[in-house]
């Protein structure tokens, strides 16, 4: 993994440039300026948008404001997507700087004094289904991050969900308080260097085990009401002979390699296929992300 280090670096710093402009329909006090932020791929959004809240709520009464969310052309942003991925879904072929729509959650205080006073649950409910259009929150396709909390315990659970594919859970078991605090704490702060101190842990196995149990991977999907696909694939064949990229692609996912898929000339197709079914990249790849 020494050697690959430049790779892991280039991954870790990549940027998308992005403007970020309020909604139209947010009352304001003043007109607010876009705000111009370099974003990590390898973030999530409601992470590393602090600067972009604090932008936003100068402009706006700060009693009425709490929770901030994110849409793209109307389509809402789930915050616990990777930055990389939102953008590769959703934006791929925009020009740049991405252009992203902010929102605030409106902060009502009226829900909680009928709750209080034991009001009438049915009159309850009808305020409540009342306020949430108000605010104009998409429940329906964002969940709710109301600090960073949720979002490390989301980033451990998908950590600890890799590492019982690949490990039986045993390196993550065997870490103390620490590391996982150090693992979440490297990615907060945008530190490679004390991220990948705890992480190279996770992508190692002993030479005897010939690899992992299995590879964790998702394939998204921007274009279907199944977001994703995700299922068991072990590295090496029932043969011996490791597992390519292109052998698990087209196990779970056969229309994303044809040529079609690949949107490319036929030669360029050639080499792209030839490329996913020589080179056994799928062990490498699960040992470096």
């Amino acid at each position: 993994m020494t050697d690959d280090k430049d790779v892991l670096r280039d991954v870790w710093f990549g940027r998308i440039p992005t403007c970020f402009t309020l909604y139209q329909d947010e009352i304001t006090e003043r007109e607010a300026d876009p705000y111009y932020l370099l974003l990590p791929r390898v973030s999530y959004l409601t992470l590393v948008t602090d600067k972009v809240k604090k932008h936003f709520q100068k402009v706006m009464k700060q009693e009425e404001v709490s929770e901030i969310w994110f849409e793209y052309e109307g389509t809402p942003l789930k915050w616990h997507y990777p930055i990389g991925l939102l953008f590769d879904l959703h934006a791929s072929n925009t020009a740049l700087p991405w252009s992203i729509t902010v929102h605030f959650k409106k902060v009502v205080e009226l829900l909680f004094f009928l709750k209080h006073f034991h009001c009438n649950l049915f009159l309850v409910s009808r305020v409540r289904e009342r306020l949430l259009r108000s605010a104009n929150f998409p429940e329906k396709d964002l969940l709710h991050c109301h600090s960073k909390d949720v979002i490390e315990a989301h980033f451990m659970a998908c950590i600890k969900e890799a590492d019982a594919l690949k490990h039986k859970s045993q390196v993550i078991n065997e870490m103390q308080k620490k590391d996982h605090k150090q693992l979440w704490m490297g990615l907060q702060n945008d530190k490679f260097e004390q991220f990948w101190a705890i992480n190279r842990k996770l992508m190692e196995y002993p030479p005897e085990d010939n690899g992992f149990r299995y590879i964790p991977f998702r394939i998204y999907q921007a274009t279907t009401e199944r977001p994703f696909i995700q299922k068991l694939f072990r590295p090496i064949a029932s043969g011996g002979q490791l597992h390519t990229l292109g052998d698990l692609l087209k196990d779970v996912c056969p229309s994303a390699i044809t040529p079609e898929e690949l949107n490319v000339s036929n030669g360029v197709s050639d080499f792209i296929n030839s490329w996913l079914f020589s080179v056994p990249y799928i062990t490498w790849m699960a040992s470096r992300g």
